[in-house]
Protein backbone atom coordinates (compact mmCIF):
# COMPACT_ATOMS: atom_id res chain seq x y z
CA UNK A 1 0.00 0.00 0.00
CA UNK A 2 0.85 3.42 -1.04
CA UNK A 3 0.44 5.94 1.58
CA UNK A 4 1.07 9.89 1.16
CA UNK A 5 1.34 12.05 4.41
CA UNK A 6 0.09 15.95 3.01
CA UNK A 7 2.04 18.37 5.28
CA UNK A 8 2.44 21.87 5.39
CA UNK A 9 6.80 21.76 5.20
CA UNK A 10 8.44 18.47 5.55
CA UNK A 11 11.35 20.64 7.74
CA UNK A 12 8.72 21.63 10.40
CA UNK A 13 7.67 18.06 11.01
CA UNK A 14 8.74 16.80 14.29
CA UNK A 15 9.36 13.19 16.66
CA UNK A 16 6.56 13.98 18.59
CA UNK A 17 3.59 14.22 16.11
CA UNK A 18 0.92 12.88 15.03
CA UNK A 19 2.10 12.09 11.59
CA UNK A 20 5.40 10.80 12.27
CA UNK A 21 3.69 8.30 14.22
CA UNK A 22 1.21 6.61 11.57
CA UNK A 23 4.05 7.61 9.34
CA UNK A 24 6.66 5.13 11.29
CA UNK A 25 3.90 2.23 12.02
CA UNK A 26 3.28 2.62 8.11
CA UNK A 27 6.70 1.80 7.50
CA UNK A 28 7.17 -1.04 10.46
CA UNK A 29 4.46 -2.24 8.17
CA UNK A 30 5.63 -2.77 4.95
CA UNK A 31 3.76 0.06 3.34
CA UNK A 32 5.58 2.89 1.08
CA UNK A 33 5.43 5.99 2.38
CA UNK A 34 5.83 9.45 1.32
CA UNK A 35 5.61 12.95 2.37
CA UNK A 36 4.03 15.77 0.26
CA UNK A 37 4.04 19.10 0.92
CA UNK A 38 1.17 21.74 0.09
CA UNK A 39 4.08 23.08 -2.67
CA UNK A 40 4.22 20.22 -3.99
CA UNK A 41 1.46 19.49 -6.59
CA UNK A 42 1.50 19.12 -9.85
CA UNK A 43 -1.87 19.60 -12.30
CA UNK A 44 0.07 18.58 -15.55
CA UNK A 45 -0.76 19.36 -19.22
CA UNK A 46 -2.52 15.59 -19.71
CA UNK A 47 -4.41 16.16 -16.65
CA UNK A 48 -2.98 14.31 -14.40
CA UNK A 49 -2.06 15.01 -11.27
CA UNK A 50 1.75 14.57 -9.84
CA UNK A 51 3.65 15.39 -7.02
CA UNK A 52 7.45 16.10 -6.34
CA UNK A 53 7.45 14.17 -2.56
CA UNK A 54 10.03 12.53 -0.55
CA UNK A 55 9.52 8.88 0.21
CA UNK A 56 10.98 7.06 3.21
CA UNK A 57 13.59 4.14 3.12
CA UNK A 58 11.88 1.15 3.21
CA UNK A 59 13.26 0.57 6.92
CA UNK A 60 11.86 -0.60 10.12
CA UNK A 61 12.11 2.50 11.82
CA UNK A 62 13.26 1.56 15.79
CA UNK A 63 12.37 5.77 16.99
CA UNK A 64 10.93 8.81 15.62
CA UNK A 65 13.90 10.59 15.56
CA UNK A 66 15.15 8.39 13.08
CA UNK A 67 12.49 8.80 10.53
CA UNK A 68 12.05 12.69 11.08
CA UNK A 69 15.87 12.59 10.38
CA UNK A 70 15.88 10.69 7.01
CA UNK A 71 12.92 12.69 5.89
CA UNK A 72 14.55 16.02 6.30
CA UNK A 73 17.86 14.80 5.10
CA UNK A 74 19.46 16.37 1.94
CA UNK A 75 19.90 12.58 0.50
CA UNK A 76 16.51 11.68 0.33
CA UNK A 77 15.23 13.04 -2.77
CA UNK A 78 12.08 14.55 -4.06
CA UNK A 79 10.93 11.79 -7.02
CA UNK A 80 7.45 12.64 -8.92
CA UNK A 81 4.65 10.32 -7.91
CA UNK A 82 1.35 10.37 -9.97
CA UNK A 83 -0.93 10.87 -6.73
CA UNK A 84 -3.68 8.49 -9.11
CA UNK A 85 -1.13 5.82 -7.77
CA UNK A 86 -1.03 6.81 -4.59
CA UNK A 87 -3.54 4.50 -2.40
CA UNK A 88 -4.03 6.62 0.71
CA UNK A 89 -3.84 10.55 1.00
CA UNK A 90 -3.69 11.54 4.57
CA UNK A 91 -4.24 15.44 4.56
CA UNK A 92 -2.35 16.23 7.77
CA UNK A 93 -1.81 20.12 7.15
CA UNK A 94 -3.25 22.71 9.05
CA UNK A 95 -4.24 25.44 7.32
CA UNK A 96 -4.30 27.95 9.77
CA UNK A 97 -0.70 27.58 9.48
CA UNK A 98 -0.37 28.72 5.80
CA UNK A 99 -3.27 32.18 6.87
CA UNK A 100 -0.86 34.84 7.41
CA UNK A 101 2.21 34.02 4.77
CA UNK A 102 1.13 31.48 2.42
CA UNK A 103 -3.01 32.45 2.11
CA UNK A 104 -2.71 30.26 -1.36
CA UNK A 105 -1.87 27.04 0.60
CA UNK A 106 -4.91 27.40 2.76
CA UNK A 107 -7.05 24.88 0.83
CA UNK A 108 -4.52 23.62 -1.79
CA UNK A 109 -5.08 20.18 0.09
CA UNK A 110 -8.36 20.29 0.03
CA UNK A 111 -8.69 21.22 -4.10
CA UNK A 112 -6.18 18.69 -5.18
CA UNK A 113 -7.65 16.18 -2.72
CA UNK A 114 -11.19 16.52 -3.95
CA UNK A 115 -9.37 15.45 -7.49
CA UNK A 116 -8.01 12.64 -6.08
CA UNK A 117 -10.78 11.27 -4.65
CA UNK A 118 -12.80 11.40 -7.54
CA UNK A 119 -10.17 9.31 -9.24
CA UNK A 120 -10.22 6.78 -6.86
CA UNK A 121 -7.31 7.43 -4.54
CA UNK A 122 -8.50 7.36 -0.54
CA UNK A 123 -8.46 10.92 0.68
CA UNK A 124 -8.50 11.29 4.83
CA UNK A 125 -10.26 13.40 6.13
CA UNK A 126 -13.06 13.59 3.08
CA UNK A 127 -12.10 16.50 1.62
CA UNK A 128 -15.31 17.84 1.36
CA UNK A 129 -16.09 17.68 4.32
CA UNK A 130 -12.95 19.68 5.43
CA UNK A 131 -14.22 22.48 3.45
CA UNK A 132 -16.69 22.58 5.74
CA UNK A 133 -15.02 22.46 8.61
CA UNK A 134 -12.36 25.52 8.13
CA UNK A 135 -13.42 28.23 10.53
CA UNK A 136 -15.50 27.17 13.88
CA UNK A 137 -18.42 27.87 12.57
CA UNK A 138 -18.49 23.77 11.97
CA UNK A 139 -18.59 23.46 15.51
CA UNK A 140 -21.87 25.40 15.82
CA UNK A 141 -23.44 22.14 13.53
CA UNK A 142 -23.16 20.05 16.35
CA UNK A 143 -25.83 19.42 18.97
CA UNK A 144 -26.66 22.55 21.44
CA UNK A 145 -26.03 20.08 24.18
CA UNK A 146 -22.76 19.51 23.49
CA UNK A 147 -21.73 23.08 22.94
CA UNK A 148 -20.98 25.69 25.56
CA UNK A 149 -23.21 29.05 25.05
CA UNK A 150 -21.71 30.58 22.24
CA UNK A 151 -21.67 34.17 20.29
CA UNK A 152 -19.93 34.70 17.25
CA UNK A 153 -19.28 38.63 15.81
CA UNK A 154 -17.39 41.80 15.22
CA UNK A 155 -19.57 43.93 17.34
CA UNK A 156 -17.94 45.12 20.50
CA UNK A 157 -21.33 46.28 21.98
CA UNK A 158 -22.46 43.07 20.92
CA UNK A 159 -19.37 41.10 23.14
CA UNK A 160 -20.01 43.70 25.68
CA UNK A 161 -23.47 42.31 26.37
CA UNK A 162 -22.58 38.73 26.41
CA UNK A 163 -19.91 39.35 28.81
CA UNK A 164 -22.23 40.98 31.35
CA UNK A 165 -24.73 38.01 30.54
CA UNK A 166 -21.96 35.82 31.66
CA UNK A 167 -21.70 37.89 35.48
CA UNK A 168 -18.14 39.47 33.50
CA UNK A 169 -16.23 35.85 32.91
CA UNK A 170 -16.04 34.44 29.62
CA UNK A 171 -13.89 33.40 27.02
CA UNK A 172 -12.89 35.40 23.45
CA UNK A 173 -10.75 33.70 20.73
CA UNK A 174 -10.96 34.32 16.80
CA UNK A 175 -13.24 32.44 14.44
CA UNK A 176 -10.53 31.12 12.33
CA UNK A 177 -7.21 29.95 13.86
CA UNK A 178 -5.48 27.31 15.50
CA UNK A 179 -2.75 26.02 18.52
CA UNK A 180 -4.72 28.52 21.04
CA UNK A 181 -3.09 31.66 19.62
CA UNK A 182 -5.33 35.37 20.13
CA UNK A 183 -7.33 33.24 22.99
CA UNK A 184 -8.15 35.45 26.35
CA UNK A 185 -10.32 35.18 29.47
CA UNK A 186 -11.91 38.15 30.31
CA UNK A 187 -12.56 38.45 33.93
CA UNK A 188 -13.36 41.46 36.02
CA UNK A 189 -9.90 42.40 36.61
CA UNK A 190 -9.22 42.14 32.99
CA UNK A 191 -12.66 44.24 31.58
CA UNK A 192 -10.62 47.47 31.45
CA UNK A 193 -8.46 45.88 28.55
CA UNK A 194 -12.09 44.15 26.82
CA UNK A 195 -11.48 46.58 24.01
CA UNK A 196 -7.64 45.51 23.12
CA UNK A 197 -8.78 42.15 23.17
CA UNK A 198 -11.47 42.21 21.03
CA UNK A 199 -8.94 44.72 18.84
CA UNK A 200 -6.77 41.74 18.64
CA UNK A 201 -9.26 39.70 17.56
CA UNK A 202 -11.21 41.44 15.18
CA UNK A 203 -8.02 42.22 12.97
CA UNK A 204 -8.18 38.88 11.53
CA UNK A 205 -12.09 38.42 11.60
CA UNK A 206 -14.65 37.71 13.77
CA UNK A 207 -14.39 36.95 17.41
CA UNK A 208 -15.82 33.69 19.23
CA UNK A 209 -17.44 34.42 22.96
CA UNK A 210 -18.03 31.42 24.52
CA UNK A 211 -19.05 30.80 28.30
CA UNK A 212 -16.87 30.18 30.60
CA UNK A 213 -16.66 26.73 31.62
CA UNK A 214 -14.86 26.39 35.48
CA UNK A 215 -13.47 22.80 34.93
CA UNK A 216 -11.47 24.05 32.52
CA UNK A 217 -8.92 25.51 35.32
CA UNK A 218 -8.02 21.64 35.45
CA UNK A 219 -7.46 20.96 31.77
CA UNK A 220 -9.28 19.31 28.79
CA UNK A 221 -9.38 16.27 27.60
CA UNK A 222 -8.18 15.51 24.34
CA UNK A 223 -9.98 12.22 22.75
CA UNK A 224 -9.38 10.70 19.46
CA UNK A 225 -12.57 9.18 17.49
CA UNK A 226 -11.97 7.12 14.51
CA UNK A 227 -14.55 6.01 11.85
CA UNK A 228 -17.20 7.96 14.21
CA UNK A 229 -16.27 5.99 17.35
CA UNK A 230 -13.77 6.73 20.60
CA UNK A 231 -10.32 4.82 18.64
CA UNK A 232 -10.14 1.97 21.24
CA UNK A 233 -7.07 -0.63 21.51
CA UNK A 234 -6.53 -3.17 24.17
CA UNK A 235 -9.61 -1.97 26.67
CA UNK A 236 -7.60 1.36 26.54
CA UNK A 237 -9.08 4.72 25.23
CA UNK A 238 -6.54 6.62 22.77
CA UNK A 239 -7.03 9.86 25.33
CA UNK A 240 -5.12 12.17 27.07
CA UNK A 241 -5.64 15.23 29.96
CA UNK A 242 -4.18 18.54 28.72
CA UNK A 243 -3.79 19.83 32.18
CA UNK A 244 -3.50 23.61 31.90
CA UNK A 245 -0.36 25.65 33.20
CA UNK A 246 -0.95 27.74 35.79
CA UNK A 247 -2.30 31.46 35.56
CA UNK A 248 -3.21 30.06 31.56
CA UNK A 249 -6.41 29.21 30.05
CA UNK A 250 -5.25 27.41 26.90
CA UNK A 251 -4.01 23.82 27.98
CA UNK A 252 -2.56 23.81 24.00
CA UNK A 253 0.67 21.57 24.61
CA UNK A 254 2.95 24.61 22.49
CA UNK A 255 1.10 26.92 25.33
CA UNK A 256 2.48 24.84 28.00
CA UNK A 257 -0.23 22.54 28.51
CA UNK A 258 0.95 19.23 30.50
CA UNK A 259 0.22 15.73 29.41
CA UNK A 260 -1.43 13.20 31.93
CA UNK A 261 -3.40 10.21 31.47
CA UNK A 262 -7.12 10.99 31.08
CA UNK A 263 -10.20 8.71 32.60
CA UNK A 264 -12.47 8.05 29.92
CA UNK A 265 -16.07 7.87 31.12
CA UNK A 266 -19.89 8.18 30.28
CA UNK A 267 -19.66 11.48 29.63
CA UNK A 268 -16.79 11.60 27.47
CA UNK A 269 -18.04 8.48 25.32
CA UNK A 270 -21.86 10.49 25.58
CA UNK A 271 -20.42 12.96 23.62
CA UNK A 272 -18.66 10.82 21.39
CA UNK A 273 -21.74 9.27 20.61
CA UNK A 274 -23.79 12.72 19.99
CA UNK A 275 -21.36 13.94 17.56
CA UNK A 276 -21.14 10.68 15.68
CA UNK A 277 -23.74 10.69 13.53
CA UNK A 278 -22.48 14.33 11.61
CA UNK A 279 -18.83 13.06 11.71
CA UNK A 280 -20.18 10.09 9.68
CA UNK A 281 -21.97 12.15 7.88
CA UNK A 282 -18.76 14.56 6.88
CA UNK A 283 -16.03 11.47 6.42
CA UNK A 284 -14.37 12.44 9.09
CA UNK A 285 -11.81 9.46 9.86
CA UNK A 286 -10.01 10.65 12.12
CA UNK A 287 -10.74 13.77 14.72
CA UNK A 288 -9.71 14.83 18.12
CA UNK A 289 -12.34 15.76 20.46
CA UNK A 290 -11.66 18.61 23.37
CA UNK A 291 -13.77 18.15 26.44
CA UNK A 292 -14.28 20.49 29.24
CA UNK A 293 -16.79 18.64 32.16
CA UNK A 294 -19.75 17.83 30.52
CA UNK A 295 -19.43 20.02 27.31
CA UNK A 296 -17.01 19.95 23.54
CA UNK A 297 -14.96 22.81 23.17
CA UNK A 298 -13.08 21.74 19.85
CA UNK A 299 -13.62 19.40 17.53
CA UNK A 300 -10.23 19.07 15.75
CA UNK A 301 -10.62 17.90 12.43
CA UNK A 302 -7.58 19.05 11.05
CA UNK A 303 -4.53 17.08 11.90
CA UNK A 304 -5.47 16.46 15.41
CA UNK A 305 -2.42 15.96 17.77
CA UNK A 306 -1.36 14.13 21.05
CA UNK A 307 -1.37 10.55 19.45
CA UNK A 308 1.91 10.01 20.46
CA UNK A 309 2.01 11.00 23.80
CA UNK A 310 -1.15 9.26 24.70
CA UNK A 311 0.77 6.16 23.09
CA UNK A 312 3.38 6.48 25.32
CA UNK A 313 1.00 7.51 28.70
CA UNK A 314 -0.52 4.14 27.79
CA UNK A 315 1.67 2.18 26.50
CA UNK A 316 -0.57 1.05 23.76
CA UNK A 317 0.38 0.87 20.36
CA UNK A 318 -3.16 3.22 18.62
CA UNK A 319 -1.02 3.74 15.71
CA UNK A 320 -1.14 0.02 14.43
CA UNK A 321 -5.62 0.27 14.55
CA UNK A 322 -5.20 3.61 12.47
CA UNK A 323 -3.22 1.86 9.79
CA UNK A 324 -4.91 -1.33 9.82
CA UNK A 325 -7.96 0.73 9.18
CA UNK A 326 -6.18 2.43 6.58
CA UNK A 327 -5.45 -0.86 4.98
CA UNK A 328 -9.18 -2.03 5.36
CA UNK A 329 -10.40 1.10 3.32
CA UNK A 330 -7.86 0.44 0.50
CA UNK A 331 -9.62 -3.07 0.28
CA UNK A 332 -13.13 -1.91 0.12
CA UNK A 333 -11.92 0.25 -2.88
CA UNK A 334 -10.74 -1.92 -4.82
CA UNK A 335 -13.71 -4.58 -4.43
CA UNK A 336 -16.06 -1.86 -5.15
CA UNK A 337 -13.93 -0.57 -7.74
CA UNK A 338 -14.44 2.92 -6.94
CA UNK A 339 -18.47 2.91 -7.13
CA UNK A 340 -18.56 3.80 -3.57
CA UNK A 341 -17.80 7.55 -2.76
CA UNK A 342 -14.88 8.79 -0.48
CA UNK A 343 -17.32 10.52 1.83
CA UNK A 344 -18.58 6.74 2.42
CA UNK A 345 -15.10 4.73 2.67
CA UNK A 346 -14.00 7.14 4.75
CA UNK A 347 -15.36 5.93 7.79
CA UNK A 348 -15.88 2.46 7.24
Amino acid sequence: MKIAFFVNDVMKEFPRFTTTALAREACRSGHEVWYVTVGDLVYDSDDSILAHARRLPPKKYRSPEGLIKDLQSAETKRERVEIDDIDVLLLRNDPAQDAVDRPWAQDIGIIFGEIAARRGVVVLNDPAGLLRATNKLYFQQFPVEVRPRTLITRSEDDVRNFVKQENGRAVLKPLQGSGGQNVFLVEKKSAPNLSQMIEAITRDGYVVCQEYLPEAEKGDVRLFVMNGRPLECDGKYAALLRATPKGEIRSNMHAGGKAKKATVGETELRLAELVRPKLVEDGMFLVGLDIVGDKLMEVNVFSPGGLHSISALTETNFSRSIIESLEYKVGYMKHYRQELPNRIVATL
